[in-house]
């Protein structure tokens, strides 16, 4: 498909290439900005807190130092710096620079320096002002503004299943993140949006970054690729926030323009019909936690059949605090009191309307097996994790489909290899000859602990891979002067789990 050409935007071109390698070569890129900004600095661009950076910037004469004024802080610089920093004729003329004349230029956009799946320097391309986060979120933005990188989107890269794939679709895909993630493993990338900008900006964040081009089509949900053969990974950081009704004024990065979580469950219900088999979906998602419902059967009754899910609740908010974080982002807390306190309220009555008295956020990720037996795991999981999580969600769905089809019988026919990083903890009174508990604990993935008794520790620390589950349980069974068939009969009450959370693998 052509490149999206968008008034306002950049016009992505053969100079790109050239404006790339000036930022390489400058050393705009995440390494060199850490060592050009110092950790605190870096850490405060991270937060959305500009100043620092200014002041480490500040009378610098160095390209980096131009280009980061430049493109991420939206400061003038003198046409002279910024023609040592890049090829400003160019620029100038394909529009990512305006002004000239030989008084000072100014970025039309931003450009964040990012860090690809295997250390790539790529650039997320932006509406200006919107690289990092500001105290007034996007107050005072236009509806369709096209944000940067933020915590959700590094979140949702980190969550993919990265594997070779024929066809993905990166479905809203507002700056093109995802998109260019998916660029290092699929032979295809689609990529859409209901905001035409945000199309426009994808292009050159793939452009800028030297990806090869997605298929770019606007429309909403999945009615840009209806009819399509089916895709290998769909990921989507879609506009998931539950708010109240602003026709023409919704912000399109955050709202989707379905009541309540209605856009979430439409995604999920519909994703099957748009997966191939063994394919994907990644998404992000709010959900109401609504009166006298148990959120978990919620959420999990949107999952389309022949699919296994992982539906994981990251974080919940009570109402208010859901309203006033969306608030502030929209940056209705600098108008004055009289316009935060109807907003507010308006806010409140959508959630008392829909008896919702709380909001999750949380991953959700389905895996197309055609089963007619699926595994449906819904947690509540607001704890530490280690990623990249892609590799440990691949994991758990092979786990959960070795589980689907053995019996108690199989599972001790077995053999099982402990966890890479996982540790046994025993807690008990200082100089006491025995532990109170043992407790296995993981250093990666999802860092689980389980609390095991001393037939579950002594099966676990014997699990190297070679002897069958069973032959363990028997040797167990000697040491403490047990039954054998006690043993076995007792074993899979604690060994299902102890796979099924991922510190023990099936061999093979």
């Amino acid at each position: 498909m052509s490149i999206p050409v968008t008034p306002g935007l950049p016009v992505p071109g053969p100079a790109t290439a050239r404006l790339r390698d000036a930022l390489l070569s400058a050393r705009f890129t995440p390494d060199g900005l850490l060592d050009l900004l110092g950790a605190p600095a870096y850490a405060a661009l991270a937060r959305g807190e500009t100043v620092p950076a200014v002041r480490a910037t500040e009378g610098v004469a160095d390209p980096a130092a131009t280009l980061a004024r430049l493109f991420l802080l939206q400061r003038p610089v003198p046409e002279a710096a910024a023609k040592a920093a890049l090829p400003l004729a160019e620029a100038l003329a394909d529009g990512w620079l305006t002004g000239g004349d030989g008084g000072e230029v100014l970025a039309t956009v931003d450009v964040r320096p990012y860090a690809g799946d295997g250390g790539q320097d790529w650039w997320i391309v932006s509406d200006a002002g919107c690289a990092v986060g500001r105290a007034a979120g996007a107050g005072g933005r236009s509806r369709d503004v096209v944000l940067g990188v933020g915590g959700a989107s590094t979140t949702l890269a980190q969550l993919t299943v990265r594997r070779p794939a024929r066809r993905v679709l990166d479905l809203g895909t507002g700056c093109g993140v995802q998109a260019l993630h998916a660029s290092g493993h699929a032979e295809s990338v689609t990529a859409t949006d209901v905001n035409p900008r945000a199309l426009g900006i994808a292009a050159l964040t793939l452009a800028l970054s030297g990806a090869p081009a997605a298929d770019l089509r606007e429309g909403s949900l999945f009615e840009p690729v209806t009819g399509e053969d089916g895709y290998d990974l769909i990921v989507s950081n879609p506009p998931f926030v539950i708010a109240p009704p602003a026709p023409g004024a919704a912000l399109t990065y955050r709202e989707g323009g379905l009541g309540g979580d209605e856009l979430c469950r439409t995604l999920v219900q519909r994703s099957a019909d748009h997966l191939a088999d063994d394919g994907w979906c990644q998404l992000l998602a709010n959900w109401q936690h609504v009166e006298g419902e148990d959120w978990r059967e919620r959420v999990a009754a949107w999952v389309p059949a022949g699919c296994d899910a992982w539906i994981v609740q990251r974080e919940e908010q009570d109402v208010t605090a859901y309203a006033e974080l969306w608030l502030r982002d929209a940056g209705t807390h600098q108008q004055d009191p009289a316009t935060y306190e109807a907003a507010y309220g308006a806010w409140l009555d959508e959630f008392a309307a829909r008896r919702t008295r709380a909001v999750g956020f949380g991953w959700i990720t389905l895996h197309r097996t055609g089963t007619d037996h699926p595994s449906l795991t819904v947690e509540d999981w607001p704890h530490t994790v280690e990623q990249p999580l892609g590799e440990t969600i691949r994991a758990h769905f092979a786990r959960q489909d070795f589980l689907r089809h053995a019996d108690d019988a199989a599972l001790l026919r077995t053999r099982y290899e402990l966890a890479d990083g996982v540790v046994q903890e025993q807690l008990g009174q200082p100089g006491a000859e025995d532990p109170e508990h043992v407790v296995l604990r993981q250093r990666h993935g999802m860092l689980r602990a389980s609390a095991m008794d001393t037939v579950g520790a002594g099966f676990a620390g014997g699990c190297d891979g070679t002897l069958r589950a069973d032959a363990i349980l028997d040797a167990i069974a000697h040491l403490l002067g047990e039954q054998p068939d006690t043993l076995r009969d007792q074993a899979p009450r604690w060994l299902r789990p102890l796979v099924e959370q991922g510190f023990l693998l099936p061999r093979g």
